[in-house]
């Protein structure tokens, strides 16, 4: 097996994550407004069939996981695919894929933020968004700048809450649908009522498919995990192998359960004014059902906003430490947190206040939709190198694995195409219209920027 690059250039992180923290903090990353608040959106473009589009988004997230999987075991670093896509590919694209890979953090941060005032909208409609921005970027500042044993128990507890309400919601749910109480069986009408399951044909199910794989987005964590995990041999690979498959559940279960106990009509209205799940409860009219609701979205909100901030972290302390950016960012506390470069990382929700202040109703959208195309390139470039890698491994390095993608290099070929295509079907989606545009405007500054940027 291939050694793994020298661990010098990121050496003072501690290796404090267990196999479970690992585990959560994917779910934790993953499971947020995607699901929570972006499913209205998702709904509202394929109706029911949006069940397809998750089932298909889960494919290709499978696919990603194992591919990462595969590269972190061999290198546990900090940098993760964007180290890997330096050593397999090119200086250029391990520089962007990092660069590119913390300013789509620094975004989702702020749209999580943002999300955290829209639900709390619910309870006090009075108060300004910015106010609870503010806020709740307090509280993960402070959060992030513990310790990093610290910071992933509190993300062990915050994703576990949001887990088992989202179990809890598909075991009430499917109650109701099934009519296991006193209450009168609804059944799955709502699935084939109000135009058919594929009200919006099988383009719907499509379109729905560029927002939904956003919500897998997250798989990648465990990948940047590594660099801080204690056995990563042995952790990455069974963190890998529960996270897709739960987070295939929680999703499908979850958006079917939804569907099935109201028209489709009034979770995906389209409209960001509050979770689709708080919605489908209040319409069951389960005291105390919604509001409960309310505070599990609140705490997914949260939750997936400060693994962001972790991920953005350690993407520019890795940037800073190959040289790319000024050293100082590559420092670290005596809690060994990269604590200037959690500061520069809080820029996201700067902007998230800004927004919040000066442009309430588009701020989510806005941030979501400017990460979107990003991360699409994230994956790109992490499945290119993955192709580079498996080359690289020979067969040799290929049988001690202890997790392969079967079937290489199908699978990798499959999800690299369904990503191109996802990435020119942005064109097409409102609010995500121009995102492809400008995220290669910000390539071709970060190319710029790449040909003076490394420091000796």
């Amino acid at each position: 097996m291939l050694a793994a690059p020298p661990a010098g250039s990121e050496e003072g992180l501690e290796r404090r994550l267990k196999t479970r923290h690992l585990s959560m903090i994917a779910i934790g990353g993953a499971i947020g407004v995607g699901l929570f608040l972006g499913s209205s959106l998702t709904i509202s473009q394929a109706g029911p069939g949006v069940i397809l589009s998750y089932l298909a988004g889960a494919a290709i997230a499978l696919v990603m996981a194992i591919a990462l999987a595969e590269m972190a075991v061999v290198h546990p670093v900090a940098g993760s695919f964007g180290v890997y896509a330096e050593r397999y590919l090119n200086d250029w694209a391990g520089f962007a894929v990092r660069t590119t890979y913390a300013a789509c953090q620094i975004l989702a941060i702020g749209a999580e933020v943002t999300a955290v005032a829209i639900y709390f909208a619910y309870w006090f409609p009075g108060a300004p968004q910015w106010l609870w921005v503010a806020l709740v970027s307090a509280g993960l500042v402070g959060v992030n700048a513990t310790h990093v044993g610290r910071f992933g128990e509190f993300e062990y507890w915050f994703a576990m809450i949001k887990v088992v309400a989202i179990l809890a919601f598909i075991g009430v749910g499917g109650a109701l649908v099934l009519g296991l109480g006193e209450r009168p069986a609804l059944g799955l009408v709502n699935l084939t009522a109000h135009g058919g399951f594929l009200p919006h044909g099988w383009s719907g199910v499509w379109l729905a498919l560029v927002l939904a794989l956003t919500s897998y987005m997250g798989v990648e964590v465990v990948a940047v995990a590594a660099g801080e995990a204690e056995n990563p041999r042995e952790s990455i690979p069974r963190a890998m192998r529960t996270i897709v498959l739960r987070l295939i559940v929680f999703y499908v279960l979850a958006i079917s359960v939804m569907l099935a106990m109201t028209p489709w009509t009034q979770s995906g209205s389209g409209a960001l004014e509050g979770s689709p799940f708080v919605r489908a409860f209040s319409a069951a009219g389960i005291p105390f059902a919604a509001g409960f609701m309310n505070f599990v979205v609140i705490s997914a909100a949260l939750s997936s906003a400060n693994t962001n901030l972790y991920l953005s972290t350690r993407m520019i302390f890795s940037l800073a430490r190959s040289g790319y950016l000024s050293r100082g960012f590559g420092g670290l506390s005596p809690a060994g947190v990269p604590h200037r470069a959690l500061l520069l990382s809080s820029a996201g929700m700067v902007a998230a206040i800004l927004l919040a202040v000066f442009a309430p109703s588009r701020a989510f959208l806005g941030l979501y939709g400017a990460a979107v195309a990003g991360m699409l390139f994230v994956w790109l470039v992490a499945l290119l190198t993955h192709l580079r890698f498996r080359r690289a491994l020979g067969p040799a390095g290929i049988a001690e694995l202890p997790l392969r993608l079967p079937a290489h290099p199908l699978p990798t070929l499959a999800a690299l195409l369904a990503l191109a295509a996802i990435s020119a079907t942005t064109l097409a989606i409102d609010g995500l219209r121009y995102s492809l545009a400008s995220f290669v405007l910000f390539l071709l500054v970060v190319s710029l920027f790449q040909r003076r940027a490394r420091l000796p």
